[in-house]
């Protein structure tokens, strides 16, 4: 009997241990940024720790790097390329020249800063060569990451001479002001888009050439917002053009409360929407990257730049948190930016004149919220729905937002989401796909139907309607909505000029497709396929009440009787089931008004108690996060299921009746934490320097065998023993 109990306990280190080193394998799952210097305060134990600046935060570059990683993180370094805390240049100590004329210049000849003597950057030759020193720092600082944030180019700028002198050595020909004519619009975004591009490309390939010549291959990362959130808010960016990079490794999707919460129009109402926006944000970016193969890295914020209340904060927190879960082929995370601001940032708390820091219960639902992360895994479920739904996006959607040409406008990107939001409110899982991407077989493999127009963008290829003709004829369904009458339909593009004499780009498309237009006729059967012409702009759809009704049967029958892809389903409701974690929320606008009620036994992960459940109601227009417990793997082996810190897998050791870990998360917070056992315990201790803690929380739940736990949290790690 002595025999079978040791070689029990050896088992149950052995199951530890290899948990341990399959956790460990990847070490570069989770991570933050931070200009600050470490600290116990917010020690927030992600995998890395991106340390942003060399300038920033009083300099001190080297020390801020071997600070982090002296307390066991992997260090990476950010900074932003398009702005940033490069004073030492701007001002004229870098080389002696003062280089605030390289700033953003709006039609009305003032800078546009992103701080005091900080201008958002035209990439001139002479600044990248400035941005080499900075990235050659890092390197020799020993970083293994670096990442280039927000190459941003406003699209009301593009008057400043540095601007002017890029168009002639990019064009030719002198500058032409983008208001006078939508070409100009259209021409001076798509330098903006290249400058960035080629800025990204050179800084990248020194990167990588530097760095192998130290003996080792920095990674390159670009953090950046989605296509939707940049053609939103008026800004060029590079995006799905840098995939194709050779030194690009990968993007962080930098999507949160600030630009979810970009109010949109839906049945006539325009409106904050987060949850719906996050969830078309991030899968945009999963569009956009999935081909590919880069590494893609979700951010959420649990606040953000703009001052609101901490009730604010945590409802759209948990909005775009859950938003992001429901992408189960992503399973890497920032977990937060900017951490000292979160835990030593004061903001308004309804009821109250003073500003108050973070309360001791939202700190703790952050933190498992944030530790859960760690472990989420991959999943080839799906979300539950119609699948197979697209509505097509191209870059150029950023060519056409600035200025408003002949009366045109397109309000809130509503020629945009009155293809998606109107679907998305049904509860169908609604996906975007990038023109950019048609040439790679996988990116419309498990696309039915797909929904598309050119008021908001246009093709920048002639040889994405050869992907999509073909598409077509192989069975696939076209809806496409648009008067074609936008002014940027007649800008010098390839469908006008070297012998095309094409009104609009969709008439080359038309004619590939082999479609002659009648007026009394919308539904043209090509190939197997078949191709639904309506002559209506989508925002029609969303800024109209009930504007989306015809559209709507349009999909289903589409869906149902031409793709034959199975009822179009329409519900008020996401769920999503990634191992042991449920996901779910429940959308408001919609017919169904009922709550969804799940059924099981859960731990509430947005409740910081972690309450046992047996049954969780969402309603209308919130979400919930669960563990479902009975999911759970190794049942008999003690494990710590939810908790408000990080475990320190190498010093985790089970025996027959004994289970010990080391816990950490930051100091001056409460833990509570969620624990498997094989049976109620009989002896409990939490030491921190070899002092006894009080147990704050001490309940076993012999219906779950799961024992909560609370105590004060330590930055240095606390010892918990628990013995049965």
């Amino acid at each position: 009997m002595k025999m079978l109990n040791l070689l029990i306990a050896s088992i149950f280190v052995l199951i530890v241990q290899v948990e341990a080193l399959a956790q460990s394998k990847s070490k570069e799952k989770t991570s933050f940024q931070a200009s600050a210097p470490w600290s116990a305060d917010y020690d927030v134990r992600a995998d890395i720790a991106m340390v942003y600046g060399i300038n920033d935060d009083g300099g001190k570059f080297e020390e801020r790097v071997k600070g982090y990683r002296d307390k066991g993180y992997e260090v990476h370094f950010m900074t932003g390329i398009a702005w940033g805390q490069y004073k030492d240049y701007f001002l004229g100590e870098w080389d002696g020249k003062n280089h605030l004329d390289e700033g953003q210049v709006m039609r009305n000849g003032e800078t546009i800063w992103h701080g005091q003597n900080v201008p958002y950057i035209v990439p001139s030759t002479n600044f990248l060569t400035y941005m080499k020193t900075h990235v050659k720092r890092a390197i020799d600082a020993g970083v293994t990451g670096i990442y280039l944030e927000e190459p941003e180019f406003w699209a009301r700028a593009g008057y400043s001479n540095a601007f002017k002198k890029e168009w002639q050595n990019y064009y030719g020909y002198p500058w032409i002001a983008q208001h006078e004519s939508p070409e100009a619009t259209y021409l001076s975004s798509k330098l903006k888009y290249q400058l960035y591009f080629n800025a990204l490309k050179e800084i990248f390939t020194y990167i990588k050439t530097y760095s192998e010549s130290k003996g080792k291959r920095v990674k390159c990362y670009v953090p950046t917002h989605s296509l939707i959130n940049y053609s939103s808010w008026q800004i060029v960016s590079p995006e799905a053009s840098l995939a194709n990079l050779d030194g690009m490794d990968g993007y962080i999707a930098q999507v949160w409360t600030g630009t979810s919460r970009e109010p949109i129009f839906y049945n006539g109402v325009k409106k904050e929407r987060v949850f719906e926006n996050a969830f078309l944000e991030y899968g945009s970016m999963v569009s956009m990257t999935a081909p590919t193969g880069r590494k893609l890295f979700f951010l959420t914020d649990p606040i953000e730049d703009r001052a609101r209340s901490w009730d604010d904060y945590k409802v759209n927190y948990q909005a775009t948190f859950t938003a992001q879960l429901l992408y189960p082929m992503v399973d890497n995370y920032e977990v937060m930016p900017w951490p000292n601001r979160i835990y030593k940032g004061k903001f308004n708390v309804e009821g109250q004149k003073e500003k108050q820091g973070i309360s001791p219960a939202y700190a703790t639902q952050m933190q498992i919220m944030v530790n859960s992360l760690n472990q989420m895994p991959l999943s080839k479920n799906t979300l539950n729905g119609s699948k197979g739904i697209g509505v097509l996006l191209s870059n150029s959607m950023m060519f056409q937002r600035f200025p408003t040409h002949a009366g045109y406008d397109d309000p809130q990107l509503s020629n945009f989401y009155g293809m998606a939001i109107p679907l998305l409110k049904e509860g169908v899982p609604v996906e975007t796909v990038h023109i950019e991407n048609l040439a790679n077989k996988n990116t419309l493999k498990d696309i039915k139907v797909l929904i598309m127009s050119y008021a908001n963008m246009k093709p920048l290829a002639a040889s994405f309607h050869e992907d999509l003709t073909k598409w077509v004829k192989n069975g696939g369904v076209l809806l496409y909505y648009g008067k074609d009458t936008d002014p940027f339909q007649n800008v010098k593009e390839w469908w006008n000029t070297n012998g095309n004499t094409y009104k609009a780009p969709s008439a080359h498309l038309f004619q590939l497709l082999g479609i002659k237009e009648s007026e009394d006729k919308q539904e043209y059967p090509v190939g197997k396929g078949k191709v639904f012409l309506v002559r209506k702009d989508p925002k029609e759809l969303v800024m109209q009440t009930n504007g989306d009704t015809e559209f709507l049967a349009n999909v289903k029958s589409a869906y149902e009787n031409d793709a034959k892809a199975g009822k179009l389903i329409f519900k008020n409701n996401f769920v999503l089931e990634r191992g042991p974690f449920v996901i779910a929320a429940v959308l408001d606008e919609n017919k169904q008004t009922e709550p969804l009620t799940l059924n099981g036994l859960f731990i509430d992960l947005f409740n910081p108690e972690l309450p046992v459940i047996k049954q969780k109601t969402t309603i209308p227009g919130t979400q919930s996060y669960l563990f479902d417990i009975l999911k759970v793997t190794n049942k008999n082996t003690p494990q710590v299921l939810a908790a408000a810190g990080r475990l320190e897998d190498q010093a985790t050791t089970i025996t027959k009746n004994a289970y010990s870990f080391l816990i950490k998360s930051p100091a001056k917070t409460l833990n509570t934490m969620r624990i498997l056992l094989p049976k109620k315990p009989k002896a409990i201790t939490a030491r921190v320097n070899e002092k006894d803690l009080q147990l704050l929380k001490n309940e076993w739940d012999e219906n779950s065998k799961t024992l909560l736990l609370g105590f004060a949290n330590y930055s240095e790690g606390v010892k918990v023993n628990i013995n049965w």
